[in-house]
């Protein structure tokens, strides 16, 4: 089928209008208890409420929605997405989700949605190939008949293996510096430090302590400061701390590092300092001061399968911005600002967290949870859904917020994947206030070494 011959095709289901899609599941609070898990949301209102970002997760298929009967099932969204894939384009991710409740789900709502077909682009090329955009709405209502929300949903349908080319032939760039982390130079491990670096390979943070006095020091040494005894053990530390100063490295260049690498000199909570790289973070948004928690690089992997010694796996201790703490009490609108900033939230990404979002969504589309799978459709690995993206940019918000903040609506745009061990920073400003009515938007972005990977708005209601 030519390309024009396809987008006709497409054009021609473009307003039509899908069955009823039924829940199989009431909302119920164990599935409110496995999303806040997740998400790692600990707002107390639920599960009396369900959270707003999962409108559109309660009448998901499951599992079996991965069987060929369910994809062959008779919506606009469906006929549209095979007719793409019969034609080679089999890679798909989410691109922008719109999310509004007309009131909070309560454990026992039926919740069911009809879907409508409202675009399909042109052929596009985009960073991950060549592709189609598919545009979808949703109206949700309950058994009973009442409306609770609406979805504007996008995913793009691509090629893989047709994604922009970067670079010119005619003036080719200079290679990039190496930043693969093991090619960084192994340390030298002796016998004053090798307590240290073994405690670093179990993620434990071990500072050299006097076994005499109880003198903790650092960098490590054979004898105390204090007392002068040669008598050295270690003591594990929490992994918290302070910045105390920083500073950013542009040159020179080694390999093993991305410049330009923030590097603090971070006080911990036991009272030595540190000097350690910062990541998920840059100069221009750090402060003295502020919280850090150590952050775990296995970086060399093992030249001498058995070594303790620097022929063995290789971990660093690294620091990022501590979490901030959830509000117990709720903001008034009057208290706001236009502009004003919410703390930074530097986010690990792992496996578990992307696979955990998936299965607690409902979403089991491979590319989420199966690496191989994911490989096949043009991903370098998993990534994290949509819904997983748009519970964490809730979760931001409202840990900001406090647990009364009424979440309305939530308006994203995807960008860069989220994969593994690439933490998201997560950073937002208040974009608008009503102090009559309480309606507040807040503006955020979550970006990784990649670029943004969503842009977008949250819209709450909190008291005038």
């Amino acid at each position: 089928m030519t390309s024009d011959d396809l987008v006709a095709s497409l054009r021609e289901l473009v307003g039509t209008e899908g069955p009823l899609q039924v829940a199989r599941h009431a909302v119920n609070t164990a599935a409110i208890a496995d999303w806040c898990d997740a998400i790692g949301d600990r707002n107390p209102r639920y599960p009396e409420i369900a959270p707003t970002a999962t409108l559109d997760i309660w009448d998901r298929p499951g599992l079996p929605g991965q069987s060929a009967e369910y994809r062959n099932r008779d919506t606009p969204q469906s006929r549209a997405l095979r007719l793409l894939e019969r034609n080679g384009f089999v890679g798909v991710v989410a691109v922008n989700s719109e999310l509004e409740v007309t009131r909070a789900l309560r454990p026992g709502d039926m919740v069911h949605n009809v879907q409508v077909l409202e675009d399909v682009s042109a052929e596009k090329q985009t960073a991950l190939g060549v592709g189609h955009f598919v545009t979808t709405r949703h109206r949700y209502t309950t058994t009973g008949g009442e409306h609770v929300g609406d979805l504007r949903f996008r995913v793009l349908k691509f090629k893989p293996g047709t994604a922009r080319a970067g670079g010119s032939p005619e003036s080719p760039a200079a290679p990039p510096l190496d930043s693969s982390p093991d090619a960084r130079p192994r340390p030298g491990i002796n016998l004053d430090n090798e307590a240290l670096w073994d405690g670093y390979r179990k993620h434990e943070l071990r500072i050299p302590q006097c076994n005499r006095c109880t003198t903790m020091v650092f960098p490590p040494s054979p004898r105390c400061a204090r007392c002068g005894a040669f008598d050295m053990g270690y003591a594990v530390a929490s992994g918290r701390g302070t910045l105390y100063s920083f500073v950013s490295v542009h040159h020179p260049k080694a390999p093993g590092f991305d410049y330009p690498v923030p590097v603090g000199l971070v006080e911990l909570d036991e009272g030595v300092r540190m000097v350690a790289d910062l990541v998920g973070v840059t100069s221009a948004q750090l402060s003295v001061g502020m919280p850090l928690e150590v952050d775990w690089l296995d970086s060399h992997p093992a030249l001498v399968d058995g070594a303790t010694d620097s022929r063995g796996p290789i971990t660093l201790a690294r620091f990022r911005p501590a979490p901030p703490v959830p509000r117990t009490d709720t903001v008034t609108a009057s208290s706001l600002a236009v502009g004003e900033t919410l703390p930074l939230w530097v986010l690990p990404v792992t496996p578990t967290l992307i696979v955990a979002g998936a299965l607690a969504t409902r979403d089991f589309q491979d590319v989420h949870h199966d690496r191989d799978l994911a490989h096949k459709k043009g991903s370098k690995d998993i990534f994290l859904n949509i819904n997983t993206s748009l519970g964490l940019m809730q979760r931001f918000v409202t840990d900001w917020a406090g647990p009364d903040a009424f979440v309305r609506a939530l308006r994203v745009r995807l960008g860069a994947p989220a994969y593994p061990y690439a933490p998201l920073t997560f950073t937002g400003s208040v974009g608008s206030v009503d102090a009559a009515t309480g309606a507040v938007e807040v503006a955020v972005t979550a970006t990784n070494a990649l670029g943004a990977h969503v842009t977008g708005t949250v819209e709450l209601e909190v008291a005038p």
